[in-house]
């Protein structure tokens, strides 16, 4: 049996005891005050209530060695990532290696693969794949069902993968960007229990009005804590906290404890930020996570206080998973999983001609996955248009990984770059290869080193060269997470001092091509409006 004291947080009865914690067999035997205790705060472990695994660029097994540092014990993650590349094989091998691991993760089955049909993905999940994922261990959700307008239209396909889902007793995740009114009532009242896309706190007071549930997101692109965090407590029973993307760097400093803090030092009620932590995707997810009640399952973790939640042990089902910093899951040796077959490609394959007219611009914002439209006039050379460094509006291209392709080309404002290019095989929700740069030579250098690995994130400036090699499934590694992290950060670091502005540039990236968050993005199939669902000339009209 093994004994814990501290100052035990019971966020279920609202109270904070002197106690002793008596576990036994995986589970809480007892709890019982005592006077004598160590100097220590003993809370529900974290779970991040939506999170894309895939995007830490981590193996799940890796994943789970970084987050438990940080006191998580669980996740609701959605693989729908390597569900594009591999569909129900790559689900599987997503699940099978998170097993091989103490942390519990708890996957959906993707409602959109591909996401829609303006984009070449490496696979389809049906409604047949959904239902034999169903049926493995800890897949317990439909995940986020991005085809809101599908929803609206009462698209046969998708009703019945929401029919499906209430039949075999499964919540079903939404993604609804900017849905307000009747629109998010009906979307709702069709089923979708949650959302993670919320960026104004009049849309999430709009969607909880309905009996929606709200994931306050704050990853390492999309960063929406600071407009929703009044939320904790005036709708403490209907929020939860996530990352949905979180980078490797980023992950081995910290993760949903450090949300915990900022919402404390926001003023918000202790109680309710644990409750919105633990407490509420537990309950949502009816997930087999304990919650430091008798009987429960032993999943906690111990911090030096309730104000900053620097984490000092994680215990999963009784066994100490980190202590201090460090972690003491094993690594898993997983054989990698691909799909990836593209030819490298040459500049002429990026040019694209001056019509002596403007450009269609995307417009990115740093923390935020919408972009807007902008237009430019752009310098050209022997007829050719190029990237402009005193406009900040650079070339931007999108490559299909899964067949030799003509490749997609746009421009991309706000990303600061004076000299390079970055690539990046991470581009949702297909993760086709893209890129952006100031030279075609650049551009094509960057792109052709992703191809030659497979899969990774790449960048060039003048004789320099680097990559971050992702050989699973071309979007993570199988490699210690710390290893990872650690030539993520330096590649992250090298591209600002080209004169990137973004905090995430690769992050940022990577929504570039993702069709289902307004407004321009671009697809290996060319030019995207989110707004109007149709594909558009890069040439302003």
């Amino acid at each position: 049996m093994r004994k814990i004291t501290g100052k035990i947080v019971d966020i279920v009865n609202k109270v904070v005891f002197n106690g002793v914690l008596h576990i036994e067999n995986g589970k809480i035997k007892s709890m019982e005050p005592q006077d004598d205790v160590e100097d220590q705060f003993i809370i529900p472990g974290f779970i991040d209530a939506h999170v894309h695994v895939e995007s830490s660029m981590l193996i799940p097994s890796e994943f789970a060695r970084l987050a438990s540092r940080h006191g998580t014990v669980a996740t609701i993650s959605d693989p729908h990532e390597i569900g594009n590349v591999l569909g129900r094989e790559g689900v599987e091998f997503m699940i099978e290696n998170g097993l091989k691991t103490p942390f519990k993760f708890y996957f959906g089955a993707p409602s959109c693969v591909p996401a829609t049909t303006f984009e070449t993905a490496g696979a389809t999940i049906d409604l047949d794949d959904i239902e034999a994922l169903f049926n493995l261990p800890n897949v317990n959700y439909l995940a986020e069902m991005m085809n809101f307008p599908g929803v609206l239209n009462k698209d046969p396909e998708v009703m019945a993968k929401i029919a499906l889902s209430k039949k075999m007793g499964k919540v079903v995740d939404g993604h609804a960007p900017g849905l307000r009114g009747e629109d998010a009532k009906n979307y709702i009242e069709a089923g979708i229990s949650t959302d993670h896309e919320c960026f104004t706190i009049e849309e999430a007071l709009d969607k909880l009005k309905y009996g929606m549930k709200i994931a306050i997101r704050e990853g390492s692109a999309a960063k929406n804590f600071e407009a929703l965090w009044p939320l904790i407590d005036s709708h403490p029973d209907e929020v939860m906290l996530c990352s949905d993307d979180k980078h490797p760097n980023d992950l081995a400093v910290g993760h949903i404890n450090q949300l915990a803090a900022r919402a404390v030092k926001n003023g918000c009620n202790v109680f309710n930020v644990l409750q919105t932590c633990s407490l509420n995707t537990v309950k949502h997810y009816q997930m087999d996570v304990g919650l430091l009640q008798k009987g429960d399952k032993a999943d906690f973790c111990v911090v030096k206080d309730l104000e900053n939640f620097e984490v000092t042990a994680t215990f999963i089902n009784g066994e100490k998973v980190a202590e201090n910093g460090k972690t003491f899951i094993e690594s898993v040796n997983e054989t990698p999983i691909n799909n990836f077959h593209c030819k490298k490609i040459n500049e002429e394959q990026i040019q694209i001609t001056d019509k002596n007219k403007q450009v269609r611009v995307i417009e990115v914002e740093g923390g935020q996955l919408v972009t807007t439209e902008t237009k430019a006039t752009l310098p050209s050379s022997k007829g050719l248009l190029q990237s402009d460094t005193a406009q900040d509006v650079l070339k931007l291209v999108v490559v299909n990984r899964y067949h030799d392709a003509k490749p997609a080309i746009s421009f991309i404002k706000n990303v600061g770059l004076k000299t390079g290019a970055l690539a990046s095989c991470v581009a949702h929700d297909s993760h086709n290869i893209i890129a952006v740069g100031v030279t075609d030579e650049e551009i094509t250098r960057a792109i052709n080193l992703i191809i030659e690995e497979k899969g990774g994130v790449s960048l060039v400036d003048g004789t320099k060269e680097m990559i971050v090699p992702l050989p699973v499934a071309g979007i993570m590694s199988h490699e210690d997470g710390d290893k990872v992290a650690k030539s993520y950060e330096e590649i992250d670091r090298k591209s600002k001092t080209m004169g990137v502005t973004l905090a995430s540039p690769f992050m940022t990236l990577s929504f570039c091509a993702l069709l289902v968050i307004p407004k321009l993005k671009l697809s290996d199939k060319g030019l995207f409006d989110g707004e109007r669902f149709a594909f558009v000339s890069e040439y302003s009209e």
